[in-house]
């Protein structure tokens, strides 16, 4: 990225209503040069504007090796977020990035990989699993663990039927609450792991609530998960994306800079306080 604050323009080529406040808006730059030349690693984010209100750093959910389209999955909840939820496919929004760490994908090659995510969590994991699926020969068995609080908020629900019919992939779907009909299990995501391939030797990518994380951390300790297998996406209030505003601080980290992707290791002192 040669200019971190250059704002490319980028038309909505479709727009999906995932839930009744959560939207995919897929993204094409108007200038066929950039779209070309544009790169990003599973996990990084970009800065969304929406022309005359604001900027949000929304994660990529789509696989880097699609040629046409960038995918952004977005709640509607501010301003920014509400206001980019009203554009149609033909509008035109703003693009600044990538930033930030992803996963580390090419270290998780020829070992199992556990996704554990919650809530809208799940958007940063996404384009992990579209990358391994493409690349489906250079990694083990794949274990997608999605948790809820109402089962009324899961989304991709298509996508994750497709995933489950997979060959040597393992989807468990959990909600706190579930509706009449609800197909998955019911209580905190930690509820999927009796059923699933949680064993030492995998590698855990995880995003979503932090209290959700310090419990599913603790468990996967106890199941004999080494620490440095365990990888965490985190969210906070991103304001600039490189590092200068502050916002995003956690301890000596910056999000935006030094993350969202962090170790284990690089969080665990912070993890155990509260409202770090």
């Amino acid at each position: 990225m040669a200019d971190p604050y250059f704002l490319r323009e980028a038309v909505i080529r479709e727009r999906v209503q995932e839930s009744p406040t959560i939207f995919t808006l897929r993204l094409a730059f108007t200038d066929p040069g950039q779209h070309a030349s544009y790169r990003f690693q599973p996990g990084q984010f970009n800065m969304v504007a929406l022309y005359g209100v604001g900027q949000v750093p929304i994660s990529i959910v789509s696989d880097p090796q699609d040629e046409h389209l960038l995918d952004h999955t977005i709640r509607g909840l501010g301003r920014v977020t509400l206001g980019l939820s009203q554009l149609a496919p033909g509008g035109r929004v703003g693009l600044r990035g990538p930033y930030g760490r992803g996963w580390p994908l090419a270290a998780a090659e020829g070992r199992d990989i556990v996704l554990v995510t919650g809530g809208l969590g799940c958007a940063p994991v996404v384009s992990v699993i579209r990358y391994i699926l493409r690349r489906r020969e250079r990694f083990g068995h794949l274990t997608i663990l999605q948790g809820v609080k109402h089962s009324d908020d899961l989304i991709w629900r298509q996508q994750y039927d497709y995933w489950s019919r997979l060959p040597d992939v393992y989807v468990g779907l959990a909600a706190d609450v579930g509706a009449p009909g609800w197909f998955g299990q019911v209580g905190p995501v930690t509820v999927l792991f009796d059923r699933a391939r949680v064993r030492p030797g995998s590698m855990v990518m995880m995003c979503g609530p932090e209290m959700m994380m310090r419990v599913v951390v603790t468990e996967l300790l106890r199941r004999g998960i080494d620490e440095n297998d365990i990888w965490l996406s985190m969210e906070r209030n991103m304001h600039c994306a490189v590092g200068l505003c502050g916002h995003c601080q956690i301890g000596p980290h910056f999000v935006c800079r030094d993350g969202p992707v962090f170790s284990y290791p690089e969080l665990k002192t912070l993890l155990s306080e509260r409202g770090f």
